[in-house]
């Protein structure tokens, strides 16, 4: 076949020769009521139908191929057939504007664009500025006049693999984080660093491929779908749950026979609230093979999984740490043996070290505060046209992660605050620098702050103090109307009204806004 290594894309073909009528894939839509199942052979055909459809429009390696889509059976043939051209894939978040699609895609500059057909509007906003773009391709049932249809593209196609020699060094996909300019920072992932994530994941949490992993949060973020790669090395398959509602999960667990879930703290929150009410039995459920339940992208309250333990003793439990330069989870994990540990984020991954260090560089006191470094082949290859970002984040092989931590006596890393303010509500990263350049445009609106302010349920919830102009007035009801036009999870849910403290160089003095508003202390 040509392939140089095994590579994500031939771990799929791998699997469709060895399981080809084993399950892979599963939709689940319960609100639709409706539910898809694919086995590895019809999934592998699927990615190479596109791969063919992709060659066609002449799509070749190294080439761009954008991808804007909601979790499904299809996300995922699209990502696949976009790995085996050898392009690279660029997943953008579904909650993005038409403003961030062209933002994102004056960075790409990809070639075709392939997008489900509820975001037809957001993309009919971004056209003009995606000048890059070749062929627009739709997986709805409207397409728009631009578009060609996903569903017949793919049914004209050979399902035949191409032939395309494809190295662990090369590039495969475009992973977009705002920074804290506000401009889209697309991070470039190799094939390494993808099967890194696989190996990784499988060897601490043991997955095998009679394992059945509940896929729940968005495709397009180096989290859940890096964890599922642990099954997928070996054949392990996915179940796409669209919501994430206690009792969707459960029914998940149950009916598919779900071996590993993948939560974030307010969904594990959630089922243990409906837990306690008697709103939800476990007796209702067959949870017997529910084996492994875990936790990343933000910080997890002990009391939370000492909560959880209660209802499931015998379950084991694992927290994860890693962000989009470090290809998602893992880098630093807690283990499942180590529970006792809650309240840290672990130790490193497989194949993964770590430093903390002081502002220069150098390795602090044990039990002292400094930054998190990293290093192993997950570390990504670059900020992508970025080249200062990158030479202030990658330093001698290691990657400078921007977060404060603290190791005890047993090497087990603590997280003590964030260099970079930025907020995380629910596991998704909202920039303060966003939502203050939005606010400023408010005619009452002097000078503003965003800070996270604790929430039991979301971890952190968006608040902002307001200086308003002397003699304008406004209240925290017109300031939350405003803030309206801000995707959801960017809203404010707190106004306060105070004077910004700003230092010398202008820079607003963050730490005394938490202290005083949060009730939080940090740098």
């Amino acid at each position: 076949m040509g392939y140089v290594q095994v590579h994500i894309g031939e771990m799929l073909a791998r699997n469709a020769r060895m399981f080809p009528h084993r399950l892979a894939l599963v939709e689940r839509a319960p609100a639709e009521q409706k539910r898809i199942a694919i086995t590895w052979r019809e999934f592998d055909r699927r990615a190479n139908r596109f791969a063919r459809v992709l060659r066609e429009m002449g799509i070749q390696k190294g080439d761009r191929v954008m991808q804007l889509m909601h979790n499904s059976v299809d996300w995922l043939a699209v990502y696949f057939g976009i790995v085996r051209t050898g392009a690279w894939v660029v997943p953008l978040n579904f909650r993005f504007t038409g403003e961030d699609i062209a933002k994102c895609a004056a960075a790409a500059e990809p070639s075709v664009f392939v997008f489900g057909g509820e975001f037809g509007e957001r993309v009919e906003a971004a056209r003009d500025a995606l000048g890059t773009v070749q062929k627009f391709i739709c997986t709805g049932e409207a397409i728009p006049p631009y578009a060609e249809s996903y569903a017949a593209l793919l049914a004209g196609a050979g399902d035949d693999p191409l032939d395309v020699p494809i190295g662990l060094d090369d590039p495969c996909g475009l992973y977009f984080t705002s920074g804290t300019t506000g401009q889209p920072k697309p991070i470039l992932l190799t094939h390494l660093n993808m099967v890194t994530a696989c190996i990784t994941e499988n060897v601490h949490h043991f997955q095998t491929r009679d394992d059945i992993f509940i896929l729940i949060p968005p495709l397009y973020h180096t989290g859940a779908k890096m964890h599922w790669f642990g099954s997928l090395i070996v054949g392990g398959a996915a179940v796409i749950l669209k919501g994430a509602t206690p009792e969707y999960i459960l029914e998940a667990v149950s009916e598919e026979k779900g071996t590993i879930v993948w939560l974030l703290v307010p969904w594990a929150r959630d089922i243990l609230v409906k837990l306690d009410s008697g709103e939800l039995k476990l007796a209702d459920y067959d949870l017997s093979r529910w084996r492994l339940m875990h936790i990343g992208a933000q910080p997890v309250p002990p009391s939370l999984i000492e909560h959880w333990k209660r209802y499931f003793p015998r379950m084991a439990y694992d927290t994860t740490y890693g962000l989009s330069e470090s290809t998602g989870p893992n880098c630093v994990h807690l283990g499942v043996e180590n529970t006792h540990k809650v309240g840290a984020i672990g130790r490193p991954g497989f194949n993964w070290e770590a430093r903390i260090v002081d502002e220069g560089g150098g390795d602090v006191a044990p039990g002292q505060a400094g930054e998190l470094i990293l290093r192993g082949n997950g570390v990504m290859k670059e900020y992508y046209k970025n080249p200062q970002a990158t030479a202030d984040t990658l330093k001698d092989g290691w990657l400078y992660t921007g977060d404060l931590v603290r190791q005890d006596e047993d090497g087990f890393i603590y997280i003590v605050d964030r260099k970079k303010d930025v907020i995380i509500t629910g596991g998704e990263n909202v920039f303060p620098v966003e939502v203050e350049n939005f606010l400023h445009t408010h005619a009452a609106v002097k000078d503003v702050a965003a800070i996270g302010y604790p929430d039991e349920r979301l971890g952190e919830i968006v608040a902002v103090v307001v200086e308003p102009i002397p003699g304008a007035e406004s209240t925290e009801a017109e300031i939350l109307e405003y803030c309206a036009a801000l995707p959801r999870y960017k809203r404010p849910r707190k106004v306060f009204f105070g004077e910004i403290p700003r230092s010398p160089t202008g820079k607003i003095e963050k730490p005394k806004l938490r202290k005083k508003y949060a009730g939080r202390e940090g740098t």
